[in-house]
């Protein structure tokens, strides 16, 4: 048995495979980003999931691409524990970004982009993922992502600056009383994944003038910092991975016009693309 596993911040989708490339079954866990998340509650999270654990000395192979997982310290975090876990399998754990581009362009050259809970993007040569700079996380970089623009409505609500009929269903939706806010922001686990529950609030505005003009400023910026400095031909292809880009797909396409550049596909969940992809390689 093989598992694949696509992991973000907010989830990790897992797919068992057979020895006949047959799907025995799917399912998901909380996000496992070793650069964010405590050991201890990434291994809770792993072998709280029944369907994980009844097959744990079945797997042979986990095929791992995760948030958090470019760097070597994080992956090293992620395989010593999958492996205590799953005793027999040999693991394997690459970075989000390879499992865009295997989801997307497969082994074609492509610009591919991550607009999910985080962002990020790279340039894949047809072999190697090529980046212009490291991705700091959520503090200091992930333009466009989820917790980018969760930030950006906290902001605005607590400075009277969201218009008032969007505030006020804000206001109904979440708990914004201050004290829990801080919480959640500074004693919790993962406060780039609180901060992306915010920005889905977005999704069922998104064509209100107040939320289309902070998407578009935010994609703005992601052009800007994560994709115009490869100084690539306008014929390499560019891929989006991720549930912001998927959602606000009309307003990705304006920006990217106003560069002269084409988005070749957006694509919600590149689960089923990474499996079809590792099952033509089997």
């Amino acid at each position: 048995m093989i598992l694949i596993a696509d992991g973000g911040s907010t989830k990790a989708d897992w797919i068992a495979l057979n020895t006949n490339k047959e799907e025995v079954f799917r399912t998901r866990t909380l996000g496992l980003n070793p650069a964010v998340v405590a050991e201890t509650e990434l291994r809770n999270r792993i072998i709280n999931m029944f369907q994980l654990m009844q097959v744990k000395e079945t797997v042979k192979e986990i095929h791992f691409y995760g948030a958090g997982c470019g760097t070597p310290k994080p992956v090293a975090i992620l395989k010593t524990l999958l492996e205590s876990i799953f005793v027999n399998a040999k693991i394997f754990v690459s970075e989000d970004l390879l499992a865009a581009v295997y989801a997307s362009s497969g082994d074609s050259e492509a610009i591919v982009c991550i607009l999910g809970t985080g962002s990020n993007s790279c340039f894949y040569d047809g072999k190697n993922v090529h980046v212009t700079s490291p991705s700091l996380g959520y503090t200091v970089m992930d333009e466009a992502s989820g917790n980018y623009f969760g930030k950006i409505l906290l902001r605005d609500f607590y400075y009277h600056k969201m218009p008032k009929t969007i505030a006020k269903a804000f206001v109904k939706q979440f708990d914004l009383e201050v004290d829990e806010v801080k919480f959640n922001l500074y004693r919790q686990q993962n406060p780039n994944m609180y901060l992306a529950t915010f920005a889905k609030f977005m999704f069922d505005f998104k064509n209100e003038k107040y939320i289309q003009k902070m998407i578009k400023k935010g994609f703005e910026a992601f052009f800007e910092y994560r994709i115009l400095p490869f100084q690539k031909s306008v014929d390499i292809p560019i891929y989006f991975i991720g549930s912001i880009a998927f959602y606000f797909k009309d307003i990705l396409d304006v920006v990217a016009s106003k560069h002269n550049l084409k988005i070749t596909d957006v694509i919600h969940r590149p689960i089923d693309n990474l499996v079809a992809y590792h099952k033509n390689k089997l």
